[in-house]
């Protein structure tokens, strides 16, 4: 009896025949052995085909396979410690599903955009492939770390009748007689879970109508926002430390093939635990200064001041206590100090950039009263935000990574392009 299985779970079957659904990545023939290199997105495998053991018709079936043909291989699976997968299969049936013609990407050299084109074709590459299991590792990763630390899981509307932070840059669309936007945070609506559930997480789209076109910017994104009642400012940094080197170490554990195939460069990612070290904004714009850079205090950063901070570390770095006036309307004063802000962005090393926005926010609802007036907020709008300090306020805080570019980050791509499955970019909504 054959044995169906897949590429991943060959092991079991060493010494037995299975037959596997496979697409051809490649083939090459010596004489009187064919090799095809089989995936089927679970793994790759090679199969050999010796034209001694099988019929002429199974062996000109393997001759007209081309690139990303699909078929059905039957064989015995064989222990081969020098392929990637440990194994081999030696081939003693095929049928061929459909024969693939001009496969338009080749083992050539392409162009980003005709790449991103083929987007949908361009993702059974063993290295696109390979960022779609780290990725999907990470979004494991969350929801683990959550899961096992006593957040639930809270799922906030995507069609908003406002923004989160007072921006301009939102996507309006008509909801009914009303006017909406797609959101670009969670953020507001977890706080109220928070009220309600103590700590919860939210895992899902958000959207930017920013007219970025820079490697860390995407249109579409998703973000992971963690909310916290009766948790201060210090404590919410001891547990993002915690989660992202939860996330960095379960890749590391999990994913190591994956890696490999990416050439990413374990080492550095293997020094992402432990605590992270802090500076505040003070310290980061005379850090700035001297480097050179003519940035007075008060102005926010952008991707060359993160760089020039994070070459200075190998861990991500905490930048606190930002100026209130370049800050979300939300975030709580620093009690001494009121001018800045009780908030930190962490900066992943290897000039990523910023992976986590996060902070206490205003729990006095007076205060909140005379932020709403300043940032000219709509009552109507937000008056159930008001009510959350009304109503049995608490010290509260939260924070936002965001998915892709922690992606980017643990996998060392150039640009988050690469770390979505299909981008929504400036000028791409194709395919």
């Amino acid at each position: 009896m054959t044995n169906k299985s897949t590429i991943a779970l060959v092991g079991r079957h060493v010494g037995e025949t299975v037959t596997i659904g496979a697409w051809v990545n490649n083939k090459r023939s010596s004489g009187k052995i064919q090799f095809l290199q089989l995936r089927d997105g679970t793994g790759y495998i090679q199969g050999v085909i010796v034209k001694s053991e099988v019929s002429e018709d199974i062996w000109n079936d393997a001759k007209s396979l081309t690139q990303e043909s699909s078929l059905y291989v039957t064989g015995v699976v064989r222990e081969e410690p020098r392929s990637q997968s440990g194994f081999e299969l030696t081939v003693t049936g095929i049928e061929i599903i459909h024969l693939t013609e001009n496969y338009p990407i080749t083992p050539k050299e392409h162009g980003v955009d005709f790449l991103m084109d083929h987007r949908h074709l361009w993702l059974r590459s063993a290295k696109q492939r390979a960022v779609l299991i780290v990725r999907a590792e990470i979004i494991r990763a969350v929801q683990e770390f959550f899961n096992g630390n006593g957040f639930t899981k809270v799922d906030p509307p995507i069609l908003t009748p406002s923004s989160a932070e007072g921006t301009t840059e939102l996507f309006h669309i008509k909801y009914f007689d009303e006017d909406a936007y797609l959101t670009q945070s969670g953020q507001l609506y977890m706080e109220a879970a928070a009220m309600a559930l103590g700590k919860v997480y939210s895992f899902g789209p958000t959207f930017r109508a920013e007219k970025s076109k820079t490697r860390r910017h995407l249109i579409e994104f998703w973000m992971i926002e963690p909310e916290m009642a009766f948790v201060d400012h210090e404590e919410s940094l001891r547990v993002q430390e915690q989660f992202v080197s939860h996330i960095v170490q379960s890749v590391l554990k999990n994913c190591a093939k994956e890696l490999e195939t990416i050439e990413r460069d374990v080492s550095k990612l293997e020094q992402i635990q432990g605590e992270f070290p802090r500076i505040t904004y003070d310290e980061a714009i005379a850090f700035l200064q001297g480097e050179g850079f003519d940035i007075p205090w008060g102005e926010d950063f952008g991707a060359p001041h993160e760089t020039a901070i994070a070459e200075r570390y190998n861990k991500p770095v905490f930048i606190t206590h930002w100026p209130t006036h370049i800050k979300a309307f939300y975030m709580k004063p620093d009690p001494t100090r009121p001018e800045v802000v009780l908030c930190a962005d962490m900066i992943a090393p290897e000039g990523y950039g910023e992976i986590i926005g996060g902070s206490q926010r205003i729990d006095d609802p007076a205060l909140m009263e005379e932020r709403f007036n300043e940032h000219n907020l709509a009552r109507e709008a937000y008056q159930w935000y008001m009510d959350l300090r009304t109503y049995g306020t608490v010290p509260h805080s939260g924070f936002g990574l965001g998915l892709e570019r922690t992606v980017a980050w643990i996998c060392g791509l150039d640009h988050v392009r690469e770390t979505i499955p299909f981008p929504r970019m400036l000028y791409r909504l194709y395919p």
